[in-house]
């Protein structure tokens, strides 16, 4: 069998060596040592000096439009994981979809100020599969009309833009550390920004609105990271960079036999230093992606419609009349990707796919 994605773990011994410590302070939550170790060694490996750590990934984006979007219409993309859009939902805002780019799969930067209105508070845009957005137009756009900018950017550790860390664009980012990302602490995720005030009132709103033990600052939920889940993150780390040499030979295959094909791949921006987060193909429609599917569950091989629905089908949401995302996300599959595929194992999945064509 062979799995859409396989969690990365890391030797038992290196996990028990951090556990040992926990045990020993005897501490698993409010800001311990090894969330302290954790935080400050990813500020130096992502070089974005100011982060928060979190429980998970949904957290930061919806702490995010708490802050940022104060309730209003948010501009966002129909097609990203589900969390996008019901953060916004949630944090009751509007969502308004912006279509997106046919190559990048982007939000479409040329449609977002055909969709402002006096109501509009924020942009909501995803780096999709860790590719990013036409930052340096969106923040243009922002600029003149006064708005704020989070970027959804789960798949993006350490993805660069320019020969800086993605991280560093927009009012805030957020990325996920859950499982199945490369760098994961089983659960988890982060925030980012750039302005240090703004930086003070995220990290009050994920810590219940402490500003310090005694003191409060406003508003506040908990999104703060374990001990339990620092630890991984710590013990993940080291290999994170060999992970994405390994990713990257097994995109080059894929990419290599599957070039003369008729399956579309994503277009990366230029300037973009990639993690190889994933390795999505585009059929030609519905019916083939379907068949091929199929053919490779046959074979025990399993892949993943990624993204689907296009997000403004959604039940709460249904605002019909965005033609490339519901086109791109009834015909997009992501194939088996992770470190350690074989090339066997790699042959027998494209050997499927070209003979369901």
């Amino acid at each position: 069998m062979i799995n859409v994605t396989k969690t990365f773990l890391p030797p038992l011994k290196k996990y028990q060596k951090y556990l040992k410590q926990i045990w020993e302070s005897n501490q698993i939550a409010n800001g311990g040592k090894l969330w302290y170790e954790l935080q400050a060694t990813l500020k130096e490996y992502l070089d974005s000096p100011n982060l928060i750590l979190t429980s998970n990934g949904t957290l930061p984006i919806q702490i995010a439009l708490k802050t940022l979007a104060k309730n209003g219409e948010v501009i966002t993309t129909p097609f990203s994981y589900v969390a996008t859009t019901a953060a916004i939902v949630w944090e009751n805002c509007t969502p308004v979809f912006v279509d997106i780019h046919p190559k990048y799969l982007t939000i479409d930067e040329t449609k977002i100020e055909a969709a402002i209105t006096d109501k509009t508070t924020a942009i909501l845009a995803t780096h999709v599969f860790g590719n990013p957005c036409n930052v340096e137009e969106i923040e243009r756009i922002a600029k003149k009309h006064r708005l704020k900018v989070i970027y959804d950017a789960a798949h993006c550790f350490a993805v660069k833009y320019k020969d800086q860390s993605i991280f560093n664009y927009g009012d805030v980012s957020t990325c996920s550390f859950h499982a199945t990302k490369i760098f994961h602490t089983g659960e988890g995720g982060a925030m980012f920004c750039k302005d240090p005030q703004l930086y003070e009132e995220l990290f009050y709103r994920h810590n219940f609105g402490h500003k310090s033990a005694t003191e409060f600052s406003g508003l506040g939920i908990n999104a703060k990271m374990s001990e339990l889940q620092a630890a991984m993150g710590l013990a993940v780390l080291p290999y994170v960079d060999s992970d994405i040499e390994q990713r990257k030979r097994v995109y080059d295959f894929y990419r290599e036999a599957l070039i003369d094909t008729q399956l579309n791949m994503i277009k990366l921006r230029d300037g973009v230093e990639w993690n190889y987060s994933y390795f999505p193909v585009i059929f030609s429609d519905e019916k083939e992606l379907l068949k091929a599917q199929k053919a490779l569950n046959e074979k025990g091989i399993f892949s993943r419609r990624y993204f689907y629905p296009s997000l403004n089908s959604l039940p709460y949401t249904k605002l019909p009349g965005l033609e490339i995302s519901e086109s791109v996300s009834s015909r997009i599959l992501c194939l088996p990707f992770y470190a350690g595929l074989k090339p066997q194992q790699l042959k027998v999945i494209t050997n499927k796919l070209i003979a369901s064509e």
